[in-house]
């Protein structure tokens, strides 16, 4: 983006230099996408208006689609401190809110004879320790909640739903707290990831914008791929992500749990401009990712001989050890 202060929240917030070091930096290699864009705009619009205010963002979409990369890069436009926290089946209330832990001083540990610091009639003091979802919530960070389709605890679930109210708060042992004006919430989810359900409908409803993430066209593809690997082939990358684009619906129309995204064609790209083997990669890269399974692998092989990639994959490598002929 051509303004780096254009998308900023808070201009004149003072931050911790802690705070700052949570601000995350823009690799040269990224490329600000669509969604970026959209996303940034649509807040930066309606951040001073009150009830229309878009403070809570929902990307949905496969693993390696850049849900995540998206968040991080909000961080970074909105100048909001990032951090994120990953959901678990098993959650319960105290992983949302902190919980009370008991607690000695290390000036009162080092002064302590070793068998003294086990006697049973040491007096313990309890402290409060706030989750991160608490500290970002509190303190007006960008927190990315990955995975809350996961959570199994209904009770869980409602203390998110309260929290992600715009005028939310949430109950601690200690105190009630407010949402900072500042708090963005950037939930991330697999779309038919194992062990995931769909995202809860109370939920869904605090969420005032949503991108479905998706592979991107393949031009897009190919310019991240040689923005991140430095790789300026694009002959080859442009077979490498049509492979990638047949095996993700591939996957899809069969019901494959793996998934064939940016992820794997990036490090797939790398291996090949390092010499490695298009074909023979493939597997490693790319195929193994998505399933190990000899019945789904020989569907995911069938599909790509129907559209005669592999037979261009076999072209490549002819064409790529004629080049290091020539070289040497």
């Amino acid at each position: 983006m051509k303004n780096q202060e254009e998308f900023k929240l808070s201009p004149t917030r003072q931050l911790t230099d802690i705070e700052k070091g949570l601000i995350w930096k823009k690799p040269l290699s990224h490329k600000v996408s669509d969604e970026e864009l959209r996303i940034c705009k649509e807040i930066k619009r309606n951040w001073h208006r009150g009830e229309m205010k878009i403070a809570n963002i929902l990307l949905e979409g496969d693993a390696g689609s850049g849900k995540t990369q998206l968040a991080k890069a909000l961080s970074a436009e909105f100048g909001l401190p990032y951090v994120k926290v990953t959901c678990f089946a098993d959650m319960d209330k105290s992983d949302v809110i902190g919980a009370i832990l008991p607690v000695i001083s290390s000036d009162r540990l080092e002064n302590m004879e070793p068998a003294e610091q086990n006697t049973k009639d040491e007096v313990v003091e309890y402290r409060f320790y706030p989750s991160e979802i608490v500290r970002a919530y509190q303190n007006g960070y960008l927190l990315e909640i990955q995975e809350p389709t996961v959570i199994r605890d209904a009770a869980v679930l409602m203390a998110l739903n309260s929290a992600l109210e715009l005028d939310g708060s949430i109950n601690l042992p200690t105190e009630i707290i407010r949402r900072h004006p500042d708090f963005i919430a950037v939930i991330t989810t697999n779309r038919s990831y194992a062990g995931t359900r769909p995202l809860n409908e109370a939920l869904r409803d605090r969420v005032q914008h949503t991108e479905k993430m998706d592979l991107p066209t393949k031009e897009i593809m190919i310019e991240r791929a040689m923005s991140k690997t430095g790789y300026r082939d694009e002959k080859v990358l442009d077979i490498l992500a049509d492979i990638i684009i047949i095996l993700d619906k591939t996957a899809r129309a069969n019901a494959i749990k793996g998934v064939a995204g940016m992820r794997s064609y990036f490090y797939w790209a790398d291996a090949v401009a390092e010499g490695a083997s298009a074909k023979e990669s493939l597997y490693h890269k790319v195929i193994y990712k998505i399933t190990t399974d000899s019945e789904e692998i020989k569907l995911l092989e069938e599909s790509l001989k129907n559209h005669g990639l592999l037979a261009s994959l076999d072209q490549i490598e002819i064409e790529l050890k004629k080049k290091e002929f020539l070289m040497k």
